[in-house]
């Protein structure tokens, strides 16, 4: 199987998705969410990594920088990874993520909980990792 996405887009992707996956709601009173967690030990606080905007518009714009094949085989990945689709499976998945009639791939690709660990494991189905990859030697 060849990519046609770029592998360093896709573990730029995946970075940035495990900064996003990282990060909590706040615990600002006005800005609590009631169903996610919440820290009552204010000293500990300041350690929280909250989530914050940019992080989800920086992979919002990696996704904006694909082509629409591009950003339907990176949701095939995704669901490779999680197990939706088997490997052999790729050109169905494929043609899943490229339905007209479902969702944006993007939207959910954004909506997917733990987009990093999917596409790091869709990587590896196809023995591909982003090891090496953007690091500097």
């Amino acid at each position: 199987m060849d990519l046609e996405t770029p592998l360093d887009m896709i573990c730029r992707i995946i970075v940035r998705a495990r900064e996003w996956d990282a990060q909590v709601p706040s615990n600002e009173p006005d800005e609590v969410d009631e169903d996610g967690p919440i820290s009552t030990d204010d000293a500990y606080d300041v350690m929280i990594d909250e989530k914050n905007d940019s992080v989800e518009a920086e992979i919002e714009a990696a996704l904006d920088d694909l082509a629409e094949d591009q950003i339907a085989e990176v949701l095939a990945l995704a669901w490779v990874g999680n197990g939706t689709f088997e490997a052999t499976e790729w050109d169905e998945a494929l043609a899943a993520a490229a339905d007209p009639d479902s969702d944006p791939a993007a939207d959910q690709l954004m909506e997917m909980p733990m987009l990093a660990a999917y596409l790091d494991a869709g990587l590896e189905a196809f023995g591909l990792s982003c090891e090496g990859i953007g690091q500097i030697d």
